[in-house]
């Protein structure tokens, strides 16, 4: 008899035995060293992803980032910009020198999953997790990126700084040692004469990893030859690269139709691009000399930023500064936060998402898994003035921090306007997707006082509605906007 073993993804991931809030990167890497089975994490995306589906194992002891001051900011001068580790996507998209100084990063920040993903999700880590398809990495080569590294050695703190060419020694693999740490990245600033830009295949408009993302920074002065070329692609290979061959044939031109046509054959011949479920190789090799050639063509033509948002919705607003008043939590440790708008103790957050600790603990039933994996939005929340997806926070992480669900949003006696404008324009169907299109629409509002549609668009594109119901909802959204709100009787 064939003896049944469980699908991986039906079986439990590792646990999580305690949470540790350093409040100094010495004390971080201290905890690190000294935890068993430690992982550091910022935005947690993919860490609780692989937590969750790498089946049973001992269990982790996670040190958070976001308490660590030396690990934020980010600094732009005429000459360099500099990046802390735990800066999210959505802070290099609302940053207003960044499109000027860093278009490819941005650019690329801007594509990764969705707005509450981009709220949670940092740079570092995307560099750190070093999968070929992580939209950031082609862009941080194209500008010539290094970064600091920390560790410990005895008591004593030790940094070295690598050039991000060398981070990556391979697939999902980097320089970084046991108990070290990304600190801080660095690249030159682009300037005015510089041309840069970052583009993506991707298989839709939104939530999608890349079938192929390349990034294209040219320095010059004026009017005169291309001075330096760096061009890297992605999601080609088993880690992104450069394309020297590419960047070869630009130096020293004037950037004509046949120094392109040059280039984008030499970007298509320089590499053997993979096979996988997004896209085959030999499609990928057709589309990389088309990529190459439009992208240069753009920088040509001065249309380079043609399609940056002029304001990028990121669902953030006013930010609240979290409280944290336990350094160590485990599942026995009560955790302290404002929960629409009450103050609310308890236990059990170590090991759980800040969406099971809501409905397992607090009893809100409001806030929806629909995929777990941060697909879907069901279970957007507000997290300290951001929606963000509550099935990749973890619990412990928003202690001393204040939430608002979508039952902090209004009640039957006082709605939210986005709540009466969703019933008037039949936006509410099956129902399920619902509580976090309300947060998420009541955030947008909140950010934005009059949306168009394409500020709705890129708002939403966090949540996805199984009945295929967009048009209602876009329409409920500029209803709301329309509609003159009461403070009375809601947490927005």
């Amino acid at each position: 008899m064939t003896q049944w073993a469980p699908h991986p993804v039906q079986q439990l991931g590792r646990s999580v035995e305690r949470f540790v809030r350093p409040t100094s990167l010495e004390a971080a890497l201290a905890a690190l060293r000294d935890h068993r089975n430690a992982h550091p994490v910022a935005g947690g995306t993919d860490l609780l992803l692989d937590l969750h589906r790498g089946g049973p194992g001992e269990a982790v002891t996670l040190v958070d980032l976001t308490t660590v001051p030396e690990l934020q900011g980010i600094t732009v001068d005429e000459q360099t910009v500099s990046i802390g580790a735990t800066v999210t996507h959505n802070e290099i998209v609302a940053h207003r020198g960044l499109a000027a100084a860093a278009l490819p990063l941005a650019q690329a920040c801007i594509e990764i999953g969705s707005p509450q993903l981009r709220n949670r999700a940092t740079v570092a880590g995307n560099l750190a997790t070093a999968s070929p398809a992580n939209d950031t990495i082609s862009a941080l080569l194209a500008l010539d990126a290094s970064v600091s590294i920390a560790g410990l050695d005895g008591s004593d703190l030790v940094e070295r700084v690598v050039t991000l060419d060398d981070f990556f020694t391979g697939f999902r693999s980097t320089v970084l040692g046991s108990g070290e740490l990304v600190t801080r990245i660095t690249f030159p600033a682009l300037s005015p004469d510089d041309g840069a830009l970052w583009v993506k295949l991707g298989n839709r408009r939104a939530q999608a990893i890349s079938v192929v993302h390349l990034a294209i920074v040219l320095r010059r002065e004026g009017d005169e030859d291309i001075k330096a070329a760096r061009l890297a692609i992605g999601s080609v290979a088993e880690r992104v690269v450069l394309l020297p061959e590419a960047a070869s044939v630009l130096t020293g031109t004037r950037l004509d139709d046949r120094a392109i046509a040059a280039a984008a054959s030499a970007a298509g011949a320089a590499v053997t691009p993979i096979d996988d479920v997004r896209a085959t190789g030999e499609y990928r090799t057709t589309m990389i000399p088309t990529l190459v050639g439009r992208a240069l063509r753009a920088i040509r033509d001065g249309h380079a930023a043609a399609q940056w948002p002029t304001d990028p919705p990121c669902l953030t607003t006013p930010k609240a500064t979290p409280s944290p008043s336990t350094a160590t939590i485990d599942d026995s440790t009560e955790i302290s936060v404002t929960l629409n708008g009450v103050p609310r103790r308890a236990a059990g957050a170590a090991s759980a998402t800040l969406l099971d600790w809501i409905r397992d603990e607090c009893g809100l039933p409001g806030t929806k898994e629909g995929c777990a994996e941060g697909e879907c939005g069901a279970c957007t929340v507000r997290l300290d003035g951001q929606a963000v997806m509550s099935c990749l926070v973890p619990a412990a992480q928003a202690d001393g921090g204040d939430i608002v669900t979508v039952e902090g949003i209004g009640d039957p006696d006082h709605p939210h306007p986005i709540q009466s404008a969703f019933v008037d324009e039949f936006a509410v169907q099956c129902g399920f997707c619902i509580p976090g299109f309300i947060v998420a629409g009541a955030t947008l509002l909140d950010e934005v006082d009059d949306p168009d549609d394409d500020q709705i668009r890129l708002g939403l594109s966090g949540n996805l509605c199984r009945c295929t119901g967009y048009y209602p909802i876009i329409q409920a959204v500029r209803t709301a906007a329309w509609t003159p709100s009461s403070d009375e009787g809601s947490e927005s």
